[in-house]
């Protein structure tokens, strides 16, 4: 019952024939090996037999019985393992051919096909509320893109209307299409893709926002972004999905921007940057401390843990070190947004 349920040998039969040796009397000969009963696991006797293809083992076919099966009942489950053989083969090229049709589907639809309508029914999704979820996965001294394809595997088992994601890998990434308003959803698909991998593979996921079908573009670009956050691949951390990191990766861009030299490189945060370097002063910490509070003395105060009296002096000292204009909103805000793109992030409470 377990096993056809979760459609998997559960893991403590699995251990018991392997210790009987089983797996590999199974590999070895194509005539029939009888189990013995286990009630302690729950076990009755069994004969099981090897499916294969050529020299391929494909698989096994297994038959209740108390007792060693002989006569033609002993020649009839070999006998319906060739058959199963064909049907595994007849499956496995169909797989393979379906793959291959929904992975260049989602393939259009990633990189934005005029006839993205007419794709998204061919794939049996809804046009809304759709979610692109980037994957990377990788082993430690394996093959580099042997993990990947034990995900995309894993990702594209069972039938089309069985699963509720449609995906195809592109370069070193998986990216699956799925039905998902809530986060959540997406991040309880990746997790049910994890528990299936081997415990050596580890991945790192990003997730896009809602997006209509014309908008996948733009949702794979934000499952990338996202999937390149830095806390994207530590072990217990949670996907990052875009509409709840946006600002992490606004400020991931601005940072990319400032070490490019596509901003300012003079300014009054330069000069008070150049001030606290030679010395010795915190009024960059203090200035990032005014704005974030939004101005309020105590508060910066607060995060400084000085007195708000110093928090005052130090304003009145940066002002006469540069312009800071500190009553013009727009000039308060381009300050933020400089502070943001610094790689110079100080504690403030330092």
């Amino acid at each position: 019952m377990e096993t056809i349920l979760g459609r998997r040998v559960p893991d403590r039969l699995r251990e018991l024939f392997q210790q009987r040796g089983v797996f590999a009397q199974l590999a070895a000969t194509d005539e029939p090996v009888f189990v013995p009963a286990d009630p302690g696991h729950g076990l009755t006797g069994r004969m099981a037999v090897a499916v294969r293809a050529g020299r391929e083992l494909l698989g096994s076919v297994w038959v209740s019985c108390e007792r060693p099966l002989t006569g033609a009942r002993r020649r009839a489950p070999a006998h319906g393992a060739r058959t199963v053989a064909l049907h595994l083969l007849r499956s496995r090229a169909s797989a393979d051919l379906e793959r291959q049709v929904e992975s260049d589907l989602v393939i259009r639809l990633l990189e934005g096909s005029v006839d993205a309508e007419t794709v998204i029914s061919r794939l049996g999704l809804p046009s809304q509320a759709l979610r692109v979820i980037a994957i990377r996965a990788h082993t430690d001294g394996e093959e580099p893109h042997a993990a990947l394809l034990l995900a995309f595997e894993q990702a594209t088992t069972g039938f089309g209307w069985s699963r509720p994601g449609r995906s195809t890998l592109l370069g070193d990434t998986l990216y699956t299409i799925l039905p998902a308003e809530q986060a959540d959803m997406a991040r309880h698909w990746i997790t049910a893709l994890r528990v299936e991998l081997p415990a050596r593979v580890r991945i790192a996921a990003g997730i896009g926002a809602p997006a209509a079908t014309e908008e996948l573009p733009a949702g794979r670009q934000e499952a990338d972004e996202c999937l390149a956050l830095p806390e994207t691949g530590r072990p217990g951390t949670v996907a990052p999905a875009y509409d709840e990191s946006w600002d992490d990766i606004l400020l991931r861009r601005l940072r990319a921007a400032s070490r490019t030299g596509r901003v300012p490189a003079r300014g009054p945060l330069s000069t008070l940057l150049r001030h606290d370097a030679r010395h010795g002063t915190r009024y960059v910490p203090t200035l990032r401390a005014w704005l974030e509070t939004q101005g309020d003395p105590a508060l910066a105060a607060e995060r400084l843990q000085v007195h708000p009296n110093t928090v005052r002096n130090r304003l009145r000292k940066m002002s006469e070190v540069t312009l800071l204009d500190l009553d013009d909103p727009r000039k308060r805000l381009a300050m933020i947004i400089m502070l943001a793109a610094s790689d110079a992030e100080d504690d403030p409470r330092r």
